[in-house]
C-alpha cells in the first residue's frame, strides 16, 4: 500500500480563515510527520507566500523528513490569478521559495499552470534548468482545468496530455497532479494511465473533495465568505444534500472496517495504483493523522465494487 500526503494549502488559504492559526497548523504538519507522511505539497500562490512560510517552519530541524513539493507559474492579484511563464520569473520564484522553505533544494517543483503568452516549452526550460542547479530534484506538471481543456468530443484531460508530451521533449516530467477521488474519478480515463506507462508519479488533489467526502459537512451549514466552497456549485445546500448518497456509500464501506469515510475515500484513492499520492488538505491534526491512517486500509473486492457505484455527483467540479 502506499503513502498519503499532506496538502498544505487550507492551512493558510483558501478555506475557513478565521481557523487559520499558525500553531494548529504547525502541530498539523509535526503529527503528519510522525504518522508516516513524507510528501508536503504547497505554492507560492497560497497565502500568497504565507503557506511556504509554514512549511519552512514546520520543517526546520526536520528538514530530512520531509518530500517538498510546491509549485511556480500563478501571481495572485486583487480578485484574479494570472500565469506567469517567462523564464526569468520562473528563476526567481524559485529563489524566493527555496527562501521562504527554509530549505537548499526543492524535491518536487511544478508548474501550477501554463502561461498563454510564453510556450511552455520555455517555461519547462527554465525550471530544468533549475534541476541541474542543484536548486530543485524533479519537476511536475499541474492539469489544466478540466473545462479549459474540453473541446467538442475531447476527453476531460486532453489538455494536460498535450502539454505533457511537449514538455516531456524538453526535460523528464517526474510527476503530475490533478484531482481524484470517487466523485471525481475522470483522471482514470486518460491521464493516470498515461503516467503509469512512463513511470511519472501522480498526486492525486482534492481526494477528499474539498472535505465533502469526510461526511462531516452538513448542507446549508454556510461557509466563510472568503472560503472558495461557498461560491462552488458542488457546495450549495441543494446539491449537498443531493450528493449525500456519496457520503452514505464511504460511510456503509467505512463501519466495515472500523475506519471513517475519508479514509476509505483515500483507500481508494490508493488503489488506483502504486505511483498514486493522494494530496488531502487539512488544517488539523487529528484529521492529519486520521488521513494518515489510510495507507493500512485494504478495500476488499466488495467494496470496491459498492464504491464503483456510488451514483455521479451533481454539478461539475471545474
Amino acid at each position: 500500500m502506499g503513502a498519503v500526503g499532506l496538502g498544505c494549502m487550507p492551512m493558510s488559504w483558501a478555506y475557513s480563515a478565521s481557523q487559520q492559526r499558525g500553531d494548529r497548523a504547525l502541530r498539523a504538519v509535526h503529527a503528519a510527520l510522525d504518522a508516516g507522511v513524507d510528501l508536503l505539497d504547497t505554492a507560492d500562490m497560497y497565502g500568497p507566500f504565507t503557506n511556504e512560510l509554514l512549511v519552512g517552519r514546520a520543517l526546520k530541524g526536520r528538514r530530512e523528513r520531509g518530500f517538498v513539493s510546491t509549485k511556480c507559474g500563478l501571481l495572485v492579484g486583487d480578485q484574479h490569478i494570472v500565469a506567469n511563464g517567462r523564464p526569468g520569473y520562473v528563476r526567481r520564484a524559485c529563489d524566493a521559495s527555496l527562501r521562504r522553505l527554509q530549505t537548499d533544494v526543492i524535491d518536487l517543483y511544478q508548474l501550477h499552470r501554463a502561461d498563454p503568452e510564453v510556450p511552455v516549452e520555455e517555461t519547462w526550460g527554465a525550471m530544468a534548468e533549475l534541476v541541474g542547479a542543484g536548486k530543485v530534484r524533479a519537476l511536475g506538471l499541474c492539469a489544466v482545468g478540466a473545462r479549459a481543456a474540453r473541446r467538442p468530443g475531447a476527453r476531460t484531460h486532453d489538455g494536460t496530455i498535450r502539454q505533457l508530451e511537449r514538455v516531456q521533449q524538453v526535460f523528464p516530467v517526474s510527476a503530475v497532479q490533478a484531482e481524484l477521488s470517487v466523485w471525481s474519478p475522470q483522471a482514470l480515463e486518460s491521464l493516470l494511465p498515461w503516467c503509469a506507462d512512463r513511470g511519472v508519479g501522480f498526486l492525486a488533489a482534492m481526494p477528499l473533495g474539498s472535505g465533502f467526502l469526510t461526511g462531516t459537512l452538513t448542507p446549508g451549514q454556510g461557509f466563510e465568505p472568503e472560503d472558495l466552497r461557498a461560491r462552488h456549485p458542488r457546495f450549495t445546500a441543494e446539491v449537498m444534500a443531493a450528493n449525500q448518497p456519496l457520503v452514505v456509500g464511504l460511510r456503509r464501506v467505512a463501519e466495515r472496517h472500523g475506519a471513517t469515510p475519508a479514509q476509505v475515500a483515500l483507500a481508494w484513492v490508493l488503489h488506483q495504483g502504486p505511483q498514486v499520492v493522494p494530496v488531502p488538505g487539512t488544517k488539523r491534526e487529528r484529521w492529519a493523522v486520521e488521513n494518515a491512517g489510510a495507507a493500512g486500509l485494504v478495500l476488499t473486492a466488495r467494496d470496491l465494487a459498492e464504491l464503483d457505484r456510488l451514483p455521479a455527483p451533481q454539478e461539475s467540479w471545474d
